[in-house]
């Protein structure tokens, strides 16, 4: 069971939007995907709820119990965690829950500011785990024909972990879909949204693999 968690304390970064995309990404790919919602504000249980059978599991933990709680669930291929805004005890706890950190920043000075903590926090448990537990930002919420795209990624290398070369754009497809419970992967597999998705979840499971 690997363990990707979507980490940003910083509220509007995209990270809801990534995080259920990403684990219905996995799960149309054939895996079993639990998602687990560590925001109290329940934003991905609300989106789940909004289909009566909504086809990926989504449970909701928001208390710092999360790397204990995973233990007593059912092995799962993988498991997404939605995770909470500007809450460090819940994040601490994805951290240690987590094989794969995904940290979307969007292109803005800051938002890459306000990602300091965050890695600073990441990187004490790659140590803590000798180098098992690995992370990458994702540039969410891009513009399309702008160049703050490639900007941002410069700027985010000083933090010293990869930039994912996949960009998640901002488009209006994206909370279109949410509101009716379901993904761009459903509405129109294939658009550039869906793409981008796809693209998105093989580039963390090709690192996943090359651990």
């Amino acid at each position: 069971m690997k363990v990707i968690a979507v980490l940003n304390q910083k509220g509007g970064s995209g990270k809801t939007t990534i995080a259920t995309h990403l684990a219905r990404a996995l799960q149309l790919d054939g895996n079993d995907v639990l998602l687990v919602d560590s925001d109290p504000q329940g934003s991905a249980r609300d989106w789940a709820a909004v289909r009566e059978d909504h086809p990926l599991t989504v449970v909701g933990i928001d208390r710092p119990t999360i790397d204990r709680d995973l233990k007593n669930i059912a092995i799962k291929d993988f498991v997404v965690i939605d995770g909470a805004p500007q809450a460090s005890d819940l994040a601490v706890s994805a951290i240690k829950a987590a094989d794969f950190i995904l940290i979307p920043v969007q292109p803005s000075p800051y938002d890459i500011w306000a990602a300091s903590d965050l890695v600073d926090l990441v990187q004490q448990r790659i140590e803590l785990t000798d180098g098992k537990l690995q992370a990458a930002f994702v540039v969410s919420r891009a513009i399309k024909g702008t160049r703050i795209g490639a900007e941002v990624a410069k700027a985010l290398a000083g933090y010293s972990l990869p930039v994912l070369e996949t960009r998640i754009t901002q488009r209006v497809s994206y909370p279109t879909t949410a509101a009716s419970g379901t993904t761009v992967l459903e509405a129109d597999p294939n658009s550039e949204a869906a793409i981008e998705v796809r693209a998105l979840a093989k580039e963390i499971l090709d690192l996943l693999k090359s651990e």
